[in-house]
């Protein structure tokens, strides 16, 4: 069953409000199992409204249609459902006594427009709105079942669960469920992690596989489909098992598990506590797993020296280093990371330099970042990297890598 949901009302174009609606419909219709392969956005104009009905018409099974069916000469869903559909429209009795309860115990005069509001398409499936005033229908036309809601998401919302999930659930005799799963792996691109799962991609059935990139990181959604929702789950289970067995290295968790939460996990599980250095990123780095409950239990604190003077004054690296080889350098970084687990008497000591830009400094380009790592007794590491984007972009990416490079260290 194809399902798809079209929104109508120019605000939603204009961006003055959030499509909410939308996927809202479409986690309530996935836990239904009857999965949503579109939406679409429409303004008010007749054409175009009839038009978006005529596509999904030729595509999808169900067609669920939110907004534009309010009083004014704006509001053109049932006239476009007429013109698609070939029904008439009348005024729905009980709905139009409700409209007019409501002007009466309110004291209000009803403007002759409102009445609209009652308008119902001929042979619809009335679902009485005890929200507002324009009710909800359904009509099965040909193959297609069309509903048709108020954009309201109050409104939206109690139809959908008072009549047009019962209504499906009898129409279809669904029996599947859907259930995903967010996985999350980092130090790996997109692209190669789309090639090391080429084969499983390219075969997919259920479950189904879709990479998803974000800022450092990369997402890999499984999706399956069961009678139930252990046997859903059980498909996902066995599925992620095989793509660890692939890119598992890259592993870090899923669905709201975030890095910083991971390395959290990993400290505790070694018994160590972590402080840092931090000097363009200004105190980002540790704000992150602070920000996370049960930091008191790995974190010692952090040091922020963003001028030469604060890295002499208070990491104590030597004036000699910085004038030969400067703040931004992979000894200023080596040695930052080294004071701080001194200083700090910490395990692990993490530690950033670099430039973010707009200007370069110290005959570095923007972007040019040095992070240093000390853990316990292990000889001292630097990682260089370039970073693009603006200063913002820059000083994420490095918190980021930083957690990257602390997670695989801590993992082995």
């Amino acid at each position: 069953m194809r399902t798809e949901i079209i929104a109508v009302g120019t605000e939603l174009l204009l961006g003055q409000i959030a499509n909410t609606n939308a996927q809202w419909i479409s986690q309530r219709m996935a836990e239904l199992g009857l999965p949503v392969y579109s939406h679409a956005v429409v303004g008010d104009n007749l054409d175009r409204v009839a038009g978006s009905f005529r596509e999904a018409a030729r595509r999808s099974d169900i067609v669920i249609v939110t907004g534009g069916l309010g009083p004014t000469e704006d509001d053109l869903t049932r006239d476009a459902g007429s013109m698609i559909l070939g029904k008439t429209v009348h005024e729905h009795a009980p709905s139009m006594e409700r409209i007019e309860a409501y002007y009466k115990r309110n004291n209000k005069k009803m403007s002759l427009n409102n009445r609209k509001q009652s308008h119902v398409f001929e042979g619809a499936h009335v679902l009485d709105n005890m929200e507002g005033m324009a009710p909800g229908q359904i009509i099965q036309q040909g193959e297609v079942t069309w509903v048709f809601l108020p954009g309201v998401p109050r409104e939206m919302k109690a139809l959908m669960e008072s009549g047009v999930i019962p209504y499906l659930q009898q129409s279809f005799s669904i029996q599947s469920e859907i259930v995903s799963e967010m996985l999350h792996f980092i130090g790996i691109g997109e692209s190669d992690l789309e090639t090391e799962l080429q084969t499983l991609i390219s075969g997919q059935t259920n479950p189904t596989l879709a990479p998803l990139a974000s800022e450092g990181e990369v997402g890999l959604r499984l999706t399956a489909t069961g009678e139930t929702t252990e046997e859903a789950k059980a498909k996902i289970a066995e599925m992620k098992t095989t793509v660890l067995g692939k890119v598992g290295d890259f592993y870090y968790g899923s669905d709201d598990q975030t890095i910083e939460g991971t390395v959290q996990q990993l400290l505790s599980r070694h018994g160590y506590r972590l402080g840092a250095a931090e000097s363009f990123t200004g105190g980002k780095f540790m704000e992150r797993i602070i920000s996370l409950p049960g930091a008191s239990a790995v974190c010692q604190g952090g040091l922020t020296t963003y001028t030469a003077e604060m890295k002499e004054q208070v990491l104590d690296i030597p004036k000699y280093l910085i004038r030969e080889y400067g703040t931004i350098s992979h000894e200023c970084a080596e040695m930052m990371a080294l004071n701080t687990q001194s200083l700090l008497d910490v395990d692990v000591a993490v530690s950033f330099t670099g430039v973010a830009g707009p200007d370069s400094s110290e005959g570095k380009e923007p972007g040019t970042v040095f992070i240093g790592l000390q853990i316990k007794d292990k000889s001292p590491e630097v990682h260089r990297f370039q970073f693009p984007g603006g200063r913002d972009q820059v000083r994420e990416r490095a918190v980021k890598k930083g957690f990257e490079l602390l997670f695989h260290r801590l993992k082995n």
